[in-house]
């Protein structure tokens, strides 16, 4: 049985868990994320040579990684925004299509790209 791997990244703060399927993977994702949209904020960071709007921060990132190189998660803006992303070197945003929430976008796009269960 393949395991997948979430990492909860929040500050200093790395939180890390298994999950025996691609589903219990994203449960866990949607719920970290979820709660962190509702609670992260952060301010502007204004430095001599540039600023940094909350929306340009990411306050939690939320990752899983499973078998045959999958890497996807979730980027928690410190607006509250969220983004959904794949890759493992370079991260190609997931753009969610037809109202589609970014969680909903994610799990489309793995579905599309894995064999989940033999």
């Amino acid at each position: 049985m393949s395991s997948w791997r979430v990492t909860v990244r929040t500050g200093p703060k790395v939180e890390r868990m298994q999950a025996a399927t691609l589903e219990e993977a994203l449960d866990a994702l949607e719920f970290h994320t979820r709660a962190a949209a509702t609670a992260e904020r952060r301010r502007t960071v204004d430095l001599r040579v540039r600023r940094y709007e909350p929306g340009d921060q990411v306050a939690v990132r939320a990752e899983l990684r499973g078998p045959g190189r999958v890497r996807a998660g979730f980027d928690v803006r410190g607006d509250g925004s969220v983004e959904a992303w794949t890759g493992r070197v370079r991260r190609a945003r997931v753009e969610p299509q037809d109202g589609d929430s970014p969680y909903e976008a994610l799990r489309d796009a793995l579905a599309q790209s894995t064999s989940v269960e033999p």
